[in-house]
């Protein structure tokens, strides 16, 4: 019977810490792209990236009002909901002086351009992913 049992902790053991190992695996390989807006738009306005997940960190500096953040493939009509990257909103609007992300997003190889409409912000910011 202690066979049994100590087999099966080790199992379990081992198990879990596989599961572990995956998941900071995954969450390495997210990386941050961290963009500051101001009253009527980003400072960063071209931004160039390899191919991969992302995690969406928006700043408000000193808007007076919350924030939010769209990013949409370049080409698709911005006006659409259905043509925004969902998972790149930010998971709560930003209130001036705070910091808020996104999901992570996985970015393929092509041109996106991102605005914020509560700000408003300018629609021709851009981000290259190579």
């Amino acid at each position: 019977m202690k066979k049994v049992i100590s087999v099966f902790v080790l199992v379990f053991a081992v198990a879990f810490s596989a599961n572990a190992q995956e998941k900071m695996m995954k969450e390495a390989a997210t990386k941050t792209i961290a963009l500051e807006q101001t009253k009527g738009e980003f400072t960063q306005k071209q931004i160039t990236v390899n191919a991969g997940t992302y995690v969406f960190e928006i700043s408000n500096n000193g808007v007076g009002h919350d924030v939010g953040f769209v990013l949409v493939k370049k080409g698709q009509d911005i006006s659409k909901p259905e043509n925004h990257i969902k998972t790149a909103y930010v998971t709560e609007v930003v209130k001036d002086g705070k910091t808020q992300t996104s999901k992570a997003t996985k970015l393929a190889k092509g041109e996106y351009v991102y605005f914020c409409p509560l700000n408003p912000t300018s629609t021709d910011n851009t981000l290259t992913v190579q």
